[in-house]
């Protein structure tokens, strides 16, 4: 009996360096690297250029094509990948002058590793979604990729006189994004439903959002005790999760740890994600979460305020959590506190900064709410539940008019003990019920 194994690819990096761009070259490429690796392939070269602008024709120049074509025989390569997304015009081009060596660009390669790494009936769903959005603008020439999901011959594979192969496919594929998104319209629906039923509670809502590795689900494991995966590997996440989180003072709180961010991410998986995306733009309070050992580590916090601007959730409050400080040295340690000083040194690993952790979120929480005293009369009862199940309670006293609670509450919920506030001379001369 004869083992056999897949024939990894060989795959050669391509990127250019256009004026204007905030990373540098070759940390873009590292990544792209990262990004190979995680899809299965190994980079075995790169070539790369300084250009005004890409050349709308191949994206690179003319030389530039004819310098990759001798690359890739050198070096044996069965794949190119270019850094940025590729129109379909220039991969139809390059396709032709490097004939047998596949072409794909960043954008294909992020859907491939998307395609990967779902594992729920959503984040299938929200990943095909995306794939055929980015291929259909890309159907000339492709008509090969589609046959598998066409009908056989006979009865019923005689399409109308004249219609073309290309209007066939793209006929195919539109109709593939019509069933999708109805099907994921179907799980929004419960997604929404259950994001309704836990804003209903008033309890607090974290989310986790970052720049993909930057340890999240570590975190979230670290913080809840949860057993979600959590691996050393570019978007090892992608569908989010939401857990209880008990605080040290007593109050509860779900948080949610949901997809990583990247530079330049692909906007039809920004689009396709959106209900995903949504348990961040709804959350009460952002856990930004960042690899305080990345070299790129503000270039990284800069995407991920990009990608929350794109899904307008920049205006909801942030912390930022600075991941990983057990690899760096006190001096950097020093430096990273000075430049961040509202953010929380944090170690996944050992769970050092786990109290400032917890302390820095009940402030943040703390702020996002009014602190109320409230008198309810003993055949009220109903309100003093109601206080206990959805407010954080902070002293509680039995008198002979009825009982008096002293608590946090968002605004909506305080609107509802409007009638019960209650100002006693033990308050009005600074002191605080003892009783909890």
């Amino acid at each position: 009996m004869y083992e056999t194994t897949e024939k990894v690819e060989r795959a050669v990096l391509v990127g250019i360096q256009l004026p204007h761009d905030e990373w540098p070259l070759e940390e873009s490429l590292n990544e792209l690297e990262s990004l190979v690796a995680t899809a299965g392939a190994e980079t075995v070269g790169s070539a790369t250029q300084k250009l005004g602008r890409p050349h709308p024709r191949t994206f690179v120049g003319k030389g530039k094509v004819e310098e990759i074509i001798h690359l890739v025989r050198a070096l044996e390569a069965d794949l190119v990948v270019f850094d940025s997304e590729l129109t379909p015009t220039q991969q139809s081009n390059l396709e032709k002058e490097m004939k047998g060596v596949k072409i794909i660009d960043r954008t294909a390669l992020i859907l491939d590793i998307f395609a990967l790494h779902a594992t729920t009936r959503e984040g299938r769903l929200q990943v095909r979604l995306a794939q055929n959005y980015y291929l259909l603008p890309r159907l000339r020439g492709m008509w090969a990729h589609l046959a598998g999901h066409r009908m056989g011959g006979g009865v019923g594979s005689r399409f109308g006189e004249g219609e073309s192969q290309l209007e066939v496919d793209r006929r195919i594929v539109r109709k593939r994004i019509d069933t999708l998104t109805a099907e994921l319209a179907k799980v929004e629906t419960e997604r929404a439903t259950q994001r309704k039923s836990r804003a209903s509670s008033r309890i607090f809502r974290l989310a986790l959002a970052g720049y993909t590795n930057a340890g999240k689900s570590s975190l979230l494991n670290c913080l809840t005790g949860a057993d979600v995966l959590a691996y050393d590997k570019l978007f090892a996440t992608l569908d989010s999760t939401t857990r209880r989180l008990e605080l040290p003072d007593g109050r509860t709180m779900t948080i949610t740890d949901t997809v990583g961010f990247i530079q330049k991410l692909p906007h039809t998986l920004v689009e396709s994600f959106k209900s995903t995306l949504d348990e961040i733009r709804e959350a009460d309070l952002i856990l930004h979460v960042v690899d305080a050992a990345a070299e790129q580590r503000e270039a990284h916090m800069q995407a991920v305020q990009e990608v929350l601007e794109e899904v307008g959730a920049h205006t909801v409050s942030q912390l930022v959590v600075l991941n990983k400080a057990d690899l760096l040295t006190k001096e950097q340690l020093a430096l990273l506190a000075k430049r961040h000083p509202d953010a929380v040194l944090f170690s996944s690993l050992d769970g050092a900064g786990t109290e400032e952790l917890f302390t820095a979120i009940s402030r943040l929480a703390d702020a996002a709410r009014e602190r109320i005293r409230v008198l309810i009369p003993f055949d009220k009862g109903n309100f003093v539940r109601l206080a206990h199940e959805q407010a954080t309670i902070l002293c509680e006293e039995y008198t002979e008019e009825g009982t008096i609670l002293e608590f946090y509450a968002t605004a909506d919920l305080a609107a509802r003990f409007a009638a019960f506030v209650h100002q006693d001379r033990a308050q009005e001369r600074g002191e605080q019920c003892s009783n909890k």
